[in-house]
């Protein structure tokens, strides 16, 4: 049914040697938030990569399939969501690249890793809600792998961190706004 499974791990009275401590003792949570910035941009990927997938199988069927003697991919009611959401994916894109680049030189990326994860989010759900109305009823089929795709698509909106704790960083972290929690 979907992809990923959510799992519980537990250690209780583990002792780490003082050799593996990551960064500085006590400033644990910051080596934990870089790390998720790893994370972020992963996710990213992922999410753009299944908004390829939705664009190809999508603009496919619109050429193959044909209502009353024409490909459904002729008419402008058909062309132009799929054409936005490829605007809106290829946007996003730009931004999981920037987000890898400044991660890869070791330089802070944490702006760009929030909003890489969130465009790239919301690109891959549009563009799968887009797939799912252009193969109208046979999204459902289990042959066109559409509608599966669509609930797994699904969790970026709120995994690994939600659009909204997103939108919060961005306002406190970029903007320089008071916290809102």
């Amino acid at each position: 049914m979907i992809n990923h499974h959510a799992c519980e791990l537990f250690f209780e009275d583990l002792e780490v040697p003082a050799a593996n401590l990551l960064g500085e003792e006590g400033k644990g949570f910051r080596v934990i938030l870089d790390g998720m910035n790893a994370e972020r941009i992963l996710i990213a990927s992922e999410c753009i990569g299944d908004a390829r997938y939705f664009l190809d199988k999508a603009t496919d069927y619109a050429r193959e399939r044909e209502v009353f003697g024409r490909p459904i991919g002729a008419n402008q009611g058909v062309q132009f969501p799929l054409a936005r959401c490829y605007a809106e994916m290829e946007a996003a894109s730009l931004m999981v690249e920037r987000a890898a680049l400044l991660f890869d030189e070791k330089q802070p990326c944490g702006a760009e890793a929030n909003m890489a994860k969130m465009l790239a989010a919301e690109a891959s759900w549009k563009m799968g809600d887009t797939a799912m109305r252009t193969h109208g009823g046979f999204a459902f089929s289990r042959e066109y792998n559409i509608e599966r795709k669509f609930r797994e698509t699904r969790l970026y909106q709120i995994a690994p961190i939600s659009t909204n704790l997103v939108l919060s960083y961005l306002a406190e972290h970029v903007l320089g706004l008071p916290r809102s929690f």
